[in-house]
């Protein structure tokens, strides 16, 4: 197989000049915010939300993305500081406050912690209670229990981490590391680098 550095290498993210060339390469959340930054670009969110927003500049020069538009909540909810019972319904306009946190607790015990499936769960059910959302979260935990736990889409590295050494129980940290610089510095039409058995042989 050929040797990394006679394959194409990724250019230097200044130079990249349309959204379809910016999404083959992996760039690190804080590359992405700085070109942001120096494009004049909306900085906040996650690490591909960034990326959309460059790759949507870059093909059509519009600063405003599509994909910030947000509808503001109807419910006047303040869930800072609102009394909560279990009868309490989820509104539209629903956080993860300490407010909420203590809640939780109350109910559920001290080793109450939000996690991406209960957060997940307590956006996407507007018009339910609170008690359904204790419910909700014990059964998240029971699966979770019994399953690994769910990474990220944006964290790469771990998921890559993950499958390197389920795959290669014999190999450590150091050869997932090592193998991991040379696969990010490969293009990828996705632009998500994942861990496939011939990265074993990348040199």
């Amino acid at each position: 197989m050929p040797r990394a550095k006679e394959l194409e290498r990724r250019p230097d993210i200044g130079q990249v000049s349309d959204g379809a060339e910016l999404r083959r390469w992996y760039w690190s959340k804080e590359e992405l915010v700085a070109h942001a930054r120096t494009l004049g670009l909306k900085r906040t969110g996650g690490k591909f939300l960034i990326l959309d927003r460059i790759a949507h500049f870059l093909d059509t020069g519009e600063r405003e993305f599509p994909g910030d538009v947000t509808v503001k909540p109807r419910s006047k909810c303040d869930w800072h500081s609102a009394p909560l019972t279990r009868e309490t319904v989820i509104t539209d306009s629903y956080k993860n406050t300490q407010n909420v946190r203590r809640f939780f607790k109350s109910e559920l015990g001290d080793s109450f912690k939000f996690n991406i499936a209960f957060m997940e769960w307590m956006r996407t059910n507007t018009g339910r209670t609170l008690a359904d959302a204790c419910v909700a979260y014990r059964e998240i935990r029971a699966v979770e229990k019994d399953t690994p736990a769910a990474i990220p889409d944006h964290n790469q590295f771990n998921q890559y981490t993950r499958d390197f050494l389920d795959d290669n129980p014999d190999l450590s940290m150091d050869d997932v590391r090592r193998v991991w610089a040379l696969k990010i510095a490969l293009p990828s039409e996705t632009g998500r680098h994942r861990y496939v058995r011939s990265d074993l042989k990348l040199k």
